[in-house]
């Protein structure tokens, strides 16, 4: 039964709105990253999950993981905190941080400090983090990864860091400072996030990752120079070049998080089989005319260039199609295709763990002697009280 169908079927006596997660494919998802990254490190990046029971499911119980997946990408760092207060034991955040008060809890916390590594691409951000207290603390070193042709920038503007002449000085202040440079990351945007039938996308990809090769080994050899030790944490990658970053030189660790749910966004990559694994429910609440049914709520835009590759995509029955002047509203969602009042529709996001931000729980189906049914309800970091931006 395709997934859609088996939560469908699993979730009828329940009201919609709802959001499910389907176990197997989730199961088979992971699977995949991990023969993907083929034996290099994998890190879940929790801005694309925001659900600790989907963490769990990758990284067992305690967070710790195994060999093969460890370790958590935090999008905050007093997200990162709540982690390890919960057993999470390797915590890299993604983004830089300047929430004080934040940084003095994660200097009186030794545990945390052992935990936690920040991530900089200025002087500024380690000044900040000095005057909370936290100035033994881990750092990483974000590099930039765009591809820029000409005038053309390829990619997302990230560090104003692009390779070791930009990263020593930074990585020297830090050393200075008495912060702990584990490493650096290089998050290749336009690999990771871009799907593979975009026209000429192919060749930024492969000019994209012959750069690389250079600059993670310039500054990998820097930081080495500075700190004494080769670094800890090359991090690269995301859910839709696991297996080219996995392979690239110098890289430990790749990081991935779309590729649990698999959104609507990753329906057009080649490089691997998408299943998707994250669906919500929309009742059926009237037709205004003839062809058109219209959904309660739905306007669940995701993030990114406006335009209706950020709408959610419709997955049951098949055939719905937004209306140009309305698209997925905020409390109302019409649609051409017939779907019978007190009936519903399935959707994805198109993106990933945003749609957690829409709902409290994650119904979990799973494959049973009956048929498919719902053998747990995970909360998701809004069903647990916690909202981190």
């Amino acid at each position: 039964m395709a997934p859609v169908h088996a939560v469908d079927t699993a979730t009828s006596g329940l009201d919609a709105p709802l959001a499910a997660v389907h176990l197997p494919s989730l199961r088979a998802n992971l699977a995949d990253l991990r023969r993907r990254a083929d034996g290099t490190r994998i890190r879940i990046a929790s801005k694309s999950v925001r659900c600790r029971g989907v963490l769990a499911e990758a990284l067992g119980p305690e967070l710790r993981g195994d060999q093969a997946v460890r370790g958590v990408m935090a999008y905050s760092l007093r997200e990162a905190l709540w982690l390890v207060d919960r057993g999470c034991d390797d915590v890299l955040l993604g983004y830089p941080t300047v929430d004080r008060g934040a940084l003095a809890e994660l200097a009186a916390d030794p545990r945390a400090l052992a935990a936690v590594t920040l991530m900089v691409d200025d002087r500024k951000q380690l000044e900040i983090a000095l005057g909370a207290g936290a100035g033994g603390a881990r750092v990483c070193v974000d590099v930039d990864c765009s591809l820029k042709i000409g005038p053309a920038h390829l990619g997302v503007r990230r560090s104003p860091l692009r390779g070791a002449d930009d990263v020593a000085p930074l990585a020297r202040r830090a050393d200075a400072l008495g912060f702990r440079v584990v490493g650096a990351m290089f998050y290749e945007a336009q690999v990771a996030g871009v799907p593979d039938d975009v026209t000429g996308i192919r060749l930024v990809k492969a000019a994209s990752m012959r750069r690389l090769v250079r600059i993670r080994r310039e500054v990998s050899d820097a930081i080495a120079g500075i700190t004494g030790q080769r670094p800890e944490i090359i991090n690269s990658g995301g859910s839709g070049s696991v297996a080219e970053s996995a392979a690239a030189p110098a890289v430990t660790e790749v990081t991935a998080g779309s590729g649990l749910y698999v959104p609507g966004l990753f329906d057009h990559y080649r490089s691997f089989t998408p299943r998707p694994a994250l669906f919500f429910a929309l009742p059926a609440v009237r037709r205004p005319a003839r062809g058109f049914t219209t959904f309660l709520y739905g306007g669940y835009v995701a993030s990114g260039v406006p335009g209706p590759s950020r709408l959610p995509v419709p997955a049951a029955p098949t055939g719905l199609r937004y209306l140009g002047r309305e698209g997925a509203g905020e409390v109302q969602t019409p649609v051409r295709g017939t779907v019978a009042i007190g009936e519903r529709a399935w959707w994805r996001h198109a993106k990933a763990g945003e749609l957690c931000e829409r709902f409290d729980t994650l119904h979990v189906v799973d494959e049973t002697a009956d048929g498919p049914a719902v053998v747990d309800r995970w909360p998701t970091y809004r069903g647990e009280g916690k909202c981190f931006g």
